[in-house]
């Protein structure tokens, strides 16, 4: 089948939600939606959007000393430590510092520190940043990291997600399943489409997607 970029209008002023729909398969599910976050993640005026509307959820009562990035958000993650230190009576993170940290990953995808970097962890509280929440495998994951270091995780900001809560931790995001009001999600083993015989239309990570 053709995919065609679909754009909806959402409630937040000036940002846009693109998508493509078809029949896609991530590293742990099957989705009927790709969600295409390309622009807000590395065009500097669409990522200063999404981190300001994100920055709302934790500026007055949200301590962070670091941002660990997933899925390349690290241009969203660096407005919003922008945003979170400028001074202000409002604002519990003013005129502090704060990281903006990429994880290593290993060839069996566990994240790591190094010495350099862990102490930006160990002791700290960290705020999970990623483009979207689906699954909760890969936020699981990041979580677990951060405590493993000794940090403490605080939240998972997302653009988009599937759910308010994962592992004890608030998840905050621009947009959910409400605003795609027929989204799906399975197991790659349960996925109804497949067992009616419909093919792939592409595979999908955190980098875009790629046609079959």
């Amino acid at each position: 089948m053709a995919m065609e970029l679909i754009k909806h209008p959402t409630s937040t002023a000036d940002i846009v939600l693109k998508v493509i729909k078809g029949h896609f398969a991530t590293g742990h599910s099957h989705i009927n939606y790709y969600i295409d976050v390309t622009r807000q993640k590395f065009c500097l005026p669409e990522a200063r959007r999404v981190a300001l509307e994100l920055a709302r959820a934790y500026k007055a009562n949200t301590l962070i000393d670091t941002i660990l990035c997933l899925d390349g958000t690290e241009v969203i993650a660096a407005c919003m430590a922008s945003e979170m230190t400028k001074a202000g009576y409002m604002n519990i993170n003013g005129e502090q510092e704060i990281n903006v940290l990429t994880p290593e990953r290993t060839v069996g995808s566990q994240l790591i520190f190094r010495e350099n970097t862990a102490p930006m962890v160990t002791g700290q509280h960290v705020l999970v940043m990623m483009a979207s929440v689906s699954t909760g495998y890969t936020a699981k994951s990041a979580i677990e990291a951060v405590q493993y270091y000794g940090g403490h995780p605080v939240g998972i900001a997302s653009i988009f997600a599937t759910v308010k809560e994962l592992g004890g931790l608030p998840v905050q995001s621009l947009f959910n399943p409400h605003d795609l009001h027929d989204y799906q999600s399975y197991d790659a083993a349960n996925c109804p489409w497949c067992r009616a015989g419909h093919r792939l239309d592409a595979l999908v990570n955190s980098f875009g997607y790629s046609k079959l």
